[in-house]
């Protein structure tokens, strides 16, 4: 993939939310999705299905081979051998997020998550009547890291799961084998289960790898559900798939509860664009994560030099990076301030729990140049703050 210069204004006859939410003169950095073309072979595949108006009702999931492409694929990324038969598809992940909830907890049962944490993570507990057991990442010098004390003291007999996300959104954290295993250890203790939302793990940045949690162990693997999709990694997040893996019998039946019909259906054209990225989108997917890793290193670096006062942890994984702006003591928030002053939209940290009021987070997913913008209009608005010191 060759990224050159993107045009805003052509990037807004996207119908999508992220260039379509605000007006025309504010850059969006918001929502998670790139602005870089999808993969040729990606474009290929729908457009083959539509010369042929091949847009019937699809096969069943087991008959689209998809189950086999995707275990082939983690085998090959992330040396995790599972079967086909562990294998279903969802339309997305939040939606498969709360199929667990349903499926795995009682109404007032405990649910751990560990903030600051995406939006929906916090939206699926209340709405689902699960009690919310938060315990937030902790910042230190080298960047985020798991309370493993304050997470024992939380847990009770009514604590039933592990909402995990890894890699970790907002904070850009690509936790570690031990880290894992730590957690995997705590739910074998308190017989809890695991829902993972491993969404972000084909963008990780080296040295850092991607280890899925259920490939720790058969025993922790039982009591797994991992949610995946090609959706961030391929810029593909409208076609809608997703992927669970039930790592045992009896968190795939405890599943099966939850009528199957309430889940929907894939589509065709998902069925054919999520195919081609595994088989045929790998070279497109490399060159884009060395275009993000520039990108990520630019607005780091960038930050480090001229945001002093700004906290921010070079991140790991993800296209988004998060930035503490508290000690600017921006009003009335960092969001709306960015918004008012910059035109520029950034994620509001607050959504993201207690822990991210002061916070904002920035998706570095565009082109050179249209970042430069958004990191210049910041400069602008903060420049007009430090002169009223």
């Amino acid at each position: 993939m060759t990224i050159i210069d993107l045009d805003p204004v052509r990037l807004r006859e996207r119908h999508g939310e992220k260039w379509s939410h605000y007006p025309a003169d504010v850059l969006p950095a918001w929502v998670a999705d790139m602005d870089f073309p999808i993969a040729e072979p990606i474009q290929r595949a729908v457009e083959q299905r539509l010369k042929f108006s091949d847009c019937g009702y699809p096969v069943a999931g087991d008959a689209t081979g998809l189950p086999e492409i995707f275990c082939e694929r983690v085998r090959q990324r992330f040396g995790w051998d599972i079967a086909p038969t562990q294998v279903d598809l969802f339309n997305d992940v939040v939606q498969a997020m709360y199929f667990g909830l349903l499926a795995l907890a009682e109404e007032g049962d405990g649910v751990v998550i560990q903030t600051p944490i995406y939006p929906p993570f916090l939206d699926s507990t209340s709405v689902t009547k699960r009690r919310l057991v938060l315990c937030p990442l902790v910042s230190e010098a080298t960047g985020y890291e798991i309370d493993f004390d304050h997470l024992r003291a939380s847990i009770t007999r009514d604590t039933k799961v592990l909402l995990l996300c890894n890699p970790h959104n907002p904070t850009g954290r690509s936790f570690s084998e031990d880290e894992l295993q730590g957690l995997a250890d705590i739910v074998l203790t308190n017989d809890m289960t695991i829902i993972s939302d491993e969404i972000h793990a084909d963008l990780v940045y080296e040295p850092n790898r991607h280890i899925p949690i259920a490939s720790l162990s058969r025993e922790i693997a039982e009591r797994t559900v991992t949610l995946m999709s090609a959706s961030k990694a391929f810029n593909i997040a409208g076609i809608c798939m997703a992927f669970a893996v039930f790592g045992g019998k009896k968190i795939r039946r405890q599943f099966d509860q939850v009528p199957r019909h309430l889940r929907g259906g894939v589509s065709a054209l998902s069925i054919a664009a999520v195919s081609a990225a595994f088989s045929e989108g790998q070279t497109w997917l490399e060159q884009t994560v060395r275009y993000l890793a520039s990108n990520r290193d630019h607005l780091s670096q960038h930050a480090q030099k001229n945001w002093p006062e700004v906290v921010h942890h070079c991140p790991q994984s993800t296209y988004l990076g998060w930035f503490d702006f508290r000690e600017y003591r921006l009003t009335p928030d960092p969001y709306k301030f960015f918004l008012d002053k910059a035109k520029v939209a950034l994620g509001n940290g607050a959504r993201f729990g207690d822990p991210g009021d002061g916070f904002v987070r920035v998706n570095f997913a565009t082109s050179r140049n249209i970042l430069e913008e958004i990191i210049a209009r910041m400069d602008a608005a903060l420049a007009q703050v430090e002169s009223r010191r």
